[in-house]
Parts: C-alpha cells; sequence; structure tokens
C-alpha cells in the first residue's frame, strides 16, 4: 500500500484522500496505517511478559510452605503466546510448627470427614494414604477400611511426603534450587555460588609423595579457611591425622586411631572412612571457618596420598605464603578441564587406564532424518551447551536456550537435556550453540519429567543454513 504527499502537504492512501484534512490527523492517519500493516504482515515469536508482581503469603503458617507471584504475556495481534511460564514458586521457610501440630496433608483429608462420597450416603473418616502413584494427589485412606481415595490435587505447598525436602506445586513434585524457587534446577557450583561457573575459585589438586625418614606424624598440607569439597585418600596402613588451630586433633591424634565416623571440624563435618584393604578417605563439604593442618601417621613408606580441595581466589596468595613458611614446596593448582557444576568425582586410588574412545555414531544425515525427527518430536529449539555431566547409564546437559522453533509444552531459558547411554549419539560439545530435537519422557510415577535427545536423534550444529532447513521441515510435517 503506498501513500502520496498533496501540494498543500496532506497525506492520501491510495486513492482514499478526506477533503481537506488537517496535517496533524492526516500523519496519524498515516503512521496508524503504516503500524496495522507492518504489524499484520510481520508480527512473529512470542509476545512478551510483564514484570513480576510481589509473592504472595506464605501457604503455611508455620513451617515450610510456598508463595508464589505471577504475570502476564501481552501478546499482539498474530503473535505467539509467551515462553516460560507465567507463574514462579519459592520456598517460604516460617518458625517450626509446634508439638502436636496436625500436618498439612492430614487437615486435607479431615475436611471429608463426615461427608458422603463414592455416590453413597455412607460417610467415613479419612487419614493420609501414602503409598498411591502420583505423591501430588490427595490421597486419603478410610479408617477401619481397606480402601483409599483420591480427592484431587493437593494443596500447593503439601511436602510430596512425610519428611521430603519437596512440595507439590500444581500436582507436580518440585524441588527448591539453590536460588529458593521451586523447579528452577539451580544448584551451587563448587565454589558455593548459586547457578555459578566454578570461576571464582581454584581447585587444588596434589599427591604428597614425601616418604618420611621415620615413624611419626608429618605435615601433608594445609587446608586453609573458606576451602570446599576437600577430598583425601591413600592405600596404605598409615593413619590419616586432622589438626585444628588450636593444636588439638580432630582424629587419630596421640597415637590413638579414631573409630571411623563423623567428626565436627572448623564448621564442617569431616567423614572420615577406613576399609579393611587398607584405605583410609576424608570428605568434607566446607566451606572451612578455620584452617585445619592434615598430616599422616606414617608406619610403612608412604604410597603416595591424593588430596584436593576447591578454594577462593582471593585465599590462594595467603595459602602459598603459609605452606612456604611451613617450608613446603609451593606449587600452582595443577591445570584441570572443569565443567559447569559437574560434581567432582573421587580421584583413583591406583594408576588406571584411559578409557577406550566412544565408538563412532551412525550416519544421520538427510531431509528425511531431519523432517522425521522434527515432526515427531515436542521441542526443537536453539540452545548453547553450558554444561554436562556423565552418569551411569546417561548423560546429562545443561542448555542455554537461545530460539524455540517448537514446544507442545513450556520451557525455561535453562533446561536439562538428558540422553541415553555414556557416549550419547550425537555428542553435544561444551559451549557450542545446536539445533536439536527432543521428546518429552515423564515416568510412570511422575516423578521424572525429562527432555529426551534420542540415540542416533537430531542434534545440528546451528549455522544460518541449517536453520533454514529446519524451518522448511517445519512446513512439511502432516497435520
Amino acid at each position: 500500500m503506498g501513500f502520496s504527499i498533496g501540494l498543500a502537504g496532506t497525506r492520501c492512501i491510495g486513492t482514499l484522500c478526506p477533503p481537506r484534512p488537517r496535517p496533524f490527523q492526516s500523519l496519524l492517519l498515516v503512521l496508524w496505517t503504516l503500524l496495522n500493516c507492518v504489524l499484520g504482515s510481520s508480527a512473529q515469536g512470542p509476545g512478551e511478559w510483564t514484570p513480576w508482581g510481589s509473592w504472595s503469603r506464605c501457604s503455611s503458617s508455620c513451617g515450610r510452605g510456598v508463595s508464589v507471584r505471577s504475570r502476564r504475556c501481552i501478546r499482539l495481534p498474530g503473535e505467539e503466546p509467551c515462553w516460560e511460564s507465567g507463574h514462579e514458586y519459592r520456598v517460604c521457610q516460617l518458625p517450626d510448627c509446634p508439638p502436636g501440630a496436625v500436618p498439612f496433608r492430614d487437615l486435607q483429608c479431615a475436611l471429608y470427614n463426615g461427608h458422603p462420597v463414592l455416590g453413597t450416603q455412607k460417610t467415613y473418616q479419612w487419614i493420609p494414604f501414602h503409598g498411591a502413584p502420583n505423591q501430588c494427589d490427595l490421597n486419603c485412606l478410610a479408617e477401619g477400611h481397606a480402601f483409599y481415595h483420591s480427592f484431587g490435587r493437593v494443596l500447593d505447598g503439601t511436602p510430596c511426603s512425610p519428611g521430603a525436602q519437596g512440595l507439590c506445586v500444581a500436582g507436580r513434585c518440585l524441588s527448591a534450587g539453590c536460588d529458593g524457587v521451586l523447579g528452577s534446577g539451580a544448584l551451587e557450583d563448587r565454589c558455593g555460588r548459586c547457578g555459578g561457573a566454578n570461576d571464582s575459585c581454584l581447585f587444588v589438586q596434589r599427591v604428597f609423595r614425601d616418604a618420611g625418614a621415620f615413624a611419626g606424624y608429618w605435615n601433608v598440607t594445609l587446608i586453609p579457611e573458606g576451602a570446599r569439597h576437600i577430598r583425601v585418600a591413600h592405600r596404605s596402613r598409615n593413619h590419616l591425622a586432622l589438626m585444628g588451630v588450636d593444636g588439638r586433633y580432630v582424629l587419630n591424634g596421640n597415637w590413638e586411631v579414631s573409630p571411623p565416623g563423623t567428626y565436627e571440624a572448623a564448621g564442617t563435618r569431616v567423614v572420615y572412612a577406613r576399609a579393611a584393604a587398607p584405605q583410609e578417605t576424608l570428605h568434607a563439604a566446607g566451606p572451612t571457618s578455620q584452617d585445619l593442618l592434615l598430616q599422616i601417621l606414617l608406619q610403612e613408606p608412604n604410597p603416595g596420598i591424593q588430596f584436593e580441595f576447591w578454594l577462593p581466589r582471593e585465599r590462594y596468595g595467603p595459602f602459598q605464603v603459609q605452606t612456604q613458611a611451613l617450608g613446603w614446596p609451593v606449587r600452582q593448582p595443577q591445570p584441570r578441564e572443569v565443567e559447569a557444576r559437574a560434581p567432582i568425582a573421587p580421584p583413583p586410588l591406583m594408576p588406571t587406564l584411559a578409557p577406550d574412545p566412544c565408538p563412532p555414531c551412525p550416519d544421520t544425515r538427510g531431509r528425511a532424518h531431519r523432517l522425521l525427527h522434527y515432526c515427531g518430536s515436542d521441542f526443537v529449539f536453539q540452545a548453547r551447551v553450558v554444561g554436562r555431566h556423565r552418569q551411569a547409564q546417561e548423560t546429562r546437559y545443561e542448555v542455554h536456550i537461545q530460539l524455540i522453533y517448537k514446544n507442545r509444552w513450556p520451557l525455561r531459558t535453562r533446561e536439562y537435556v538428558w540422553a541415553p547411554a555414556h557416549c550419547p549419539c550425537p555428542p553435544l560439545a561444551p559451549q557450542q550453540e545446536y539445533l536439536m530435537a527432543l521428546r518429552r519422557l515423564v515416568s510412570p510415577d511422575g516423578t521424572q519429567d525429562r527432555l529426551l535427545l534420542p540415540h542416533a536423534g537430531y542434534a545440528r550444529p546451528w549455522s544460518p543454513a541449517e536453520d533454514s532447513r529446519i524451518r522448511l521441515a517445519a512446513r512439511r510435517c502432516p497435520v
């Protein structure tokens, strides 16, 4: 649609020109028409969210509960629904409930006491039943009878089961991330930062190999204040000893061997284990509130003591100075690739051969493969891989979603993608962007809800060409 400018300064849309229009009114008419044309022809993508509202009151009057905040999706004509959810839930912690307080789920079941159910006039007294498949349904057992009834969903903020940390929200059992938001999946990195990338601390990993000239206590290392994820291991008849800054032993001091167990030291719990192999290990989550001195009580030649911990960057300089003052060699932390938020596996106690490389993946190139996976998937999006963690016979990727092509359910900006096998096909490299087609996999009991990248599925490095191919595939799916 075009417009022309008259000699008198008036603007006419097409062939329609009102008699003697005012210049200001004509300008508004042109702007409105152009805006309407633009919105009508090119409005694509999702709408935009309004800012979050304030958090609601806690769902519980004591103990743990949930509070919620909401936002609205603003959509112009032709725009898709907003991505992600319009509600966010977080844990609220109030003072503990008094002794003898009736649990929240019990109160909900008791609301149906004395009311006829099941299409009869007979009434029952109801108590919670925890053996049903969905733990976020209000499943209540009729006292004195061998049946239970489901009265729908429990109220938000109900514990999933007695003693569990998860809370029910909208019929799903969710756990809080380190940010306190239920279902966020946010984790602390090895430095103790919520959602961090292990970049604010250093990983110290060494092997103490000094043989020792005589039997007795030998210094191994100083474990500085602020250390996290402490691990120590060795294989010998010698014994690890731990001493506080006050000179008192926490374990295995004064030539006395302490029993395996959990010990309090420097504001953290130290788990001491001893096996008949012989083998000893120390584990502590940290952070330590003061320095600790690790020693070894030698009874035979030292085959090597492996230790590691994570230390804030600002504390590494003082750690070097202290170790130098004690006469120990100062070495830089060993360089090591660390994936974001991936837990550190215990160090190998004996030299091991490198694992065999993963076998090659099947060839999945071609338009037919792309079309098959796009049309049969629940989600298709462009995402950047920010973390990878292999466990048992599956691999978990943490991805940051950049652009969504297809989603049958809402997605968060950061999601976990699961792939079967320790060597998934296709493999995804950290810090790379991919176009991927995924399926939703929900366990029969409803406790797991995953995004699955099938074996030999569709995951291609993102490029403008691949973007065009996937958009073409979207138009060829059968309705």
